[in-house]
């Protein structure tokens, strides 16, 4: 039993390590699985920025396309880059071998990561790339340190980096502020990512939503049963409740007479 203990504990040490964030407070992010738009777009930038370097390769292009409303010929026309048929799964050209070579590891498959990480995890992650020249590809992160992924999403949030800047203080959870004129009170913090004005394709909102999708993507990608699940359990708890009643009046009618 002890051994049994020991090596569910050690199975269980990468999951606890990867939702702990490195020490880094992780953002929460909504995911809302029946927003097709969101998922639609998720996948755009799936296909246009993680699928040169990361497969996907437990889903199908046809069963994604199905599931998002894409018709077929737009999601081969727009989303499919290596001249895969609709019914392949999502594989990627690179080879392993090749891969190890060029990053020092061959970088994971995404399709179960929402599942690994984590939603709120990915969603910090994508976030927090910085500029690092000490790093081989010039970039670091603040949930992943010393990772060895460079930001391949630079062009859409801008030059960011991690510099000085003035934030609220923040005690028991609430903002603090002066009770004399109701202004912020704030602090000088110099671990704070900053990122340069106009460097990036979108606005600071527009990146965070778009992140959003990305993660809402890659969650469906880990789950996708998830609604289609929740939707016969609900079916299920309503025939357990309804045979409840039946079963619980003849239980009370056998049993009446049994004294």
């Amino acid at each position: 039993m002890k051994k049994l203990f020991a090596a569910f504990v050690i199975a269980a040490l990468p999951a606890w390590a990867f939702a702990s964030g490195g020490g880094v407070e992780l953002d929460h992010v909504e995911i809302d699985l029946t927003d097709k738009a969101a998922l639609q777009d998720g996948a755009r930038t799936f296909a246009n920025y993680c699928m040169g370097c990361h497969s996907a390769k437990f889903q199908r292009y046809e069963r994604v396309a199905d599931d998002l409303g894409i018709p077929h010929e737009i999601m081969l026309e727009n989303l499919v880059f290596s001249g895969a048929k609709i019914g392949d799964h999502m594989k990627i050209g690179m080879k392993p071998d090749d891969a190890k070579a060029w990053f020092g590891a061959a970088p994971p498959d995404l399709t179960l990561v929402a599942r690994v990480r984590g939603n709120d995890w990915l969603y910090t992650y994508l976030r927090t790339f910085y500029y690092d020249p000490t790093r081989p590809l010039g970039s670091n992160n603040k949930v992943f340190p010393n990772v060895g992924m460079p930001n391949v999403l630079a062009d859409l949030q801008g030059h960011q980096y991690i510099g000085c800047k003035q934030v609220q203080v923040v005690e028991d959870g609430k903002k603090q502020f002066d009770p004399l004129t109701g202004t912020p009170i704030t602090h000088e913090a110099c671990d704070q990512l900053a990122i340069a004005p106009n460097t990036g394709a979108l606005s600071e909102e527009e990146f965070d939503e778009k992140i959003q999708n990305l993660v809402t993507f890659l969650a469906y990608s880990a789950n996708p049963i998830k609604l289609e699940s929740q939707r016969i359990g609900t079916y299920v708890l309503l025939y357990l409740a309804f045979f409840f009643v039946f079963a619980y009046l003849l239980k009370r009618e056998y049993w009446k007479d049994v004294h």
